[in-house]
């Protein structure tokens, strides 16, 4: 089921669970409540919120995840239900196995899934030079030895925000956008990869993260949150709002084009790790991405007053 990410982005909420519903109080008085199965991740990213823990082991006992997040929105500590999926001990055995053939041939097909989402970016907003980024992508080798990814990160970004664009996780504006957005892609990374029953700290590329394997298998979506943050920043957007908050967590739910037919973003993660677990499993590479096309339809900006 494609659960929903629930963000919680009010200061001093307490969360708690009331038969099959989580709920949402403020001063004492309740103020929301959503079904409990309908739950796939809470990020916590305000201050002084408080939580029961009858919310977390119910969130835990259907697989959901809980993160919270520090002042700059980046996630700094992640609830990981341990009743795991029923192949786990195989499947992590077989992932910590993974010889490095196999690992530089995964990860070369995930630089090329990104660069080439990079390239359909530029193209959705008729930027200059997108058509370069196929030829990027197919010149990327095992491993992604002559590091394609950050030359095509190199003509991305001037292309996508102009000349004067630095990514700075520590700059608002623009910056602090991607970040939120980045982190909600993130946690749904990490509970589509519990969910397959592999490891979220044992990466591909990425090593002394604390989700590793996360910030691997997002690389491919990333592009889709720059999109929506370059339709933020055209629209005169330049704080992370409410609005924008709202704007980006819906992010996960939008429809990809996939060869088995439409799809929200957030089953192309779980198809993706699943096809990881099962390349693990039999040591050849056959990830299952989303096309390059687009999502199918984009949500509204929400207006700079609103904003």
């Amino acid at each position: 089921m494609l659960g929903r990410i629930v963000e919680i982005a009010e200061d001093g909420r307490h969360l708690a669970v009331d038969r099959g519903f989580m709920t949402v109080s403020a001063a004492g008085a309740e103020i929301g409540r959503l079904p409990l199965d309908d739950i796939g991740v809470v990020i916590v990213n305000a201050h002084g919120c408080t939580y029961s823990n009858n919310l977390l082991v119910r969130l835990a006992e259907r697989g959901a995840g809980f993160v919270v997040c520090a002042a700059n929105h980046n996630p700094v500590a992640w609830l990981w239900p341990v009743v795991g999926h029923h192949a786990q001990r195989s499947r992590m055995e077989s992932q910590i196995e993974a010889g490095k053939p196999l690992l530089k041939r995964l990860w070369q097909a995930v630089v090329q899934a990104k660069i080439r989402q990079q390239g359909a970016v530029l193209a959705a907003l008729a930027r200059e030079g997108a058509e370069g980024f196929d030829l990027l992508a197919r010149r990327v080798g095992s491993g992604d030895p002559d590091n394609m990814e950050a030359q095509a990160a190199r003509r991305y970004w001037p292309l996508l925000f102009g000349s004067d664009f630095r990514r700075d996780r520590d700059a608002p504006g623009v910056n602090a956008m991607l970040n939120y957005g980045y982190a909600i892609l993130r946690s749904a990374a990490a509970r589509a990869i519990c969910a397959s029953g592999l490891h979220p700290t044992i990466g591909l590329q990425h090593r002394g993260e604390d989700l590793a394997l996360a910030d691997d298998l997002m690389e491919p979506f990333r592009p889709i949150i720059d999109l929506l943050v370059a339709r933020l920043a055209e629209a005169g957007v330049d704080e992370v709002s409410g609005a924008v908050k709202k704007y980006l967590a819906g992010a996960t739910s939008l429809d990809m084009a996939t060869e088995r037919g439409t799809t929200p973003l957030f089953t192309c993660l779980e198809r993706l790790s699943a096809s990881l677990a099962r390349s693990f499993e039999e040591g050849k590479p056959g990830l299952d991405f989303p096309l390059t096309p687009l999502p199918l339809e984009l949500p509204v900006v929400p207006a700079r007053a609103e904003a």
